[in-house]
């Protein structure tokens, strides 16, 4: 059985590693400028009355978003207290009238902002327990008409520590994840990728790994034995003749809330 991810692991982690995410996430870069055009092309103006992002961490999407668009108020949530100084440099770098930084876990927070044009998310919602029950909470956020647009990772993503950890995050399928909002959403588009990233040894994996923050899901404890063998078995199965592998599979989605 796949775990859920440990929450207070994965905001350990992401808390260790915001200052060293934006330099190290080339990946969460790119999904968040693809996302930044999918917004573009579901028909938002120049000008966002009122937007929600879940997950702005050390802030990359927040930047690019308002490189594009000003925005009267925007609510940026984190489940990393730590965030708020990466979201209001952006705030302050762009067009925004009333910036806000809202400091939980999304899932559990009692109140959210709500009549909102727009929700974004950005390489987040893997990490949430109850996906539906978070499209029903955007859903009741969102004013009809608005947009729900975020990146998340498939199935195929970090396969290679899956596969020799044989552990990983419940990666959900596009299928799944447009059954999952098809109640409260039109879907706009969905697209995926699978990105191969090439690093000079395995150690360099790990490294990408911590320094990015991105494994919330608890292993067994490393030992020297251990550590040694997962190097040689990583540099013997994945391999590309100058360096070894690391999958990115991102997910990303555009969703309309239907009207009552």
């Amino acid at each position: 059985m796949i775990p859920f991810p440990d929450k207070q692991l994965v905001g350990r982690r992401f808390g260790r590693s915001l200052h060293t995410y934006r330099q190290n996430a080339l990946i969460q870069r790119r999904m968040a400028e693809v996302l930044v055009g999918m917004v573009g092309r579901a028909g938002l103006p120049d000008h966002v009355g009122r937007v929600l992002e879940v997950g702005a961490g050390s802030a990359i999407l927040t930047s690019l978003l308002l490189s594009e668009h000003s925005v009267g108020t925007y609510v940026a949530n984190d489940l990393v207290a730590g965030s708020r100084e990466f979201v209001t440099r952006a705030f302050d770098g762009g067009a925004v009238g009333d910036g806000q930084f809202l400091h939980g876990d999304i899932e559990s927070l009692e109140s959210l902002p709500g009549n909102l044009d727009l929700v974004v998310s950005n390489a987040t919602v893997q990490w949430l327990h109850d996906l539906g029950a978070f499209f029903g909470r955007m859903a009741a956020s969102l004013r009809p008409g608005g947009v729900l647009a975020f990146s998340t990772f498939g199935t195929a993503n970090m396969r290679e520590i899956a596969r020799l950890e044989g552990v990983s995050l419940p990666y959900r399928t596009i299928p799944e994840i447009a059954a999952l909002a098809d109640g409260e959403f039109e879907t706009l588009s969905i697209d995926e990728e699978e990105r191969r990233i090439e690093f000079a040894s395995p150690e360099a994996v790990l490294r990408h790994i911590r320094e990015t923050g991105v494994n919330g899901v608890a292993g067994r404890p490393w030992t020297r034995s251990r550590y040694q063998q997962f190097l040689r078995r990583y540099r013997d199965t994945f391999s590309t003749g100058s360096g070894v592998s690391l999958t990115y599979h991102p997910i990303y989605c555009c969703f309309r809330r239907r009207s009552p």
